[in-house]
């Protein structure tokens, strides 16, 4: 990826979404893809992610431990580093904290099961993105094949924004893969699972590319050219970064 450096946030008030799991896969992937370096971050108290590092073999990507109240000084050392991308996993819960994560994002994915109670979890965490004028994309995870249940979630979600059009199916091999600090790209490259992570990475990382596209120049009624913005109330170019104090 080119710079500047992307930070991507996972969140999900519903525990069991399985945003651990993909914000593990999606750093993999991103730093399997040339897409790197990457940095991974875990604000999780429970620390799932930064266990399943621990365990892992290979040290790509890179581990950055942090807390809530260091996170946006640790991710301008990380950006002075060289990183290209940032993925940072959240706590199952909507919190103060939760929404200064958001604040520091340059794109939020919520993953999110087909299923009803997962449906109706997911408006506290739109409502923090949109308060702090965030994209926002659904990625439906543990779906059933063929099911209707699946196709009834993507439309319930896209009546609150856009859903990723790669759907992410229950399999047990994306457990079985992390037992031993791997991803299913790593076990089974050439499985179904991991043509799902792979084209869900090329989606979302067209979504961050998207964020560098200058917009359209506009005037005024006397031709006087209007300041760019990107359609978020921000200059174009400064969307999810913050002035280094």
């Amino acid at each position: 990826m080119a710079s500047p450096m992307r930070v991507l946030v996972l969140a999900s008030q519903k525990g069991g979404s399985g945003k651990t799991t993909l914000a593990g896969h999606i750093a993999v992937e991103a730093e399997r893809s040339g897409d790197g370096p990457v940095a991974l971050i875990d604000t999780d108290p429970q620390g799932s992610l930064a266990k399943w590092w621990n365990s892992r073999q290979s040290q790509t990507p890179v581990f950055i431990q942090s807390v809530f109240s260091q996170l946006y000084s640790d991710l301008q050392q990380i950006r002075q580093a060289g990183y290209s991308l940032v993925v940072v996993d959240t706590p199952p819960a909507v919190t103060r904290a939760i929404a200064e994560v958001v604040a520091v994002a340059d794109l939020l994915v919520l993953p999110t099961r087909p299923s009803p109670h997962d449906l109706r979890a997911v408006g506290p965490t739109v409502d923090i993105a949109e308060s702090h004028k965030k994209p926002v994309i659904f990625a439906i995870n543990a779906a059933t094949k063929r099911a209707r249940i699946t196709s009834e979630a993507a439309v319930a979600l896209s009546q609150h924004g856009t859903v990723a059009p790669v759907n992410v199916h229950n399999r047990i091999d994306f457990a079985a893969s992390m037992i031993d600090g791997r991803t299913v790209m790593e076990t089974d490259p050439g499985g179904q699972s991991a043509e799902e992570i792979g084209e869900l990475w090329q989606y979302l990382k067209d979504r961050l590319m998207r964020l560098d596209a200058p917009s359209i120049q506009s005037t005024d009624e006397r031709g006087s050219v209007l300041p760019n913005f990107n359609g978020l109330g921000k200059p174009a170019g400064t969307f999810g970064r913050r002035a280094v104090q």
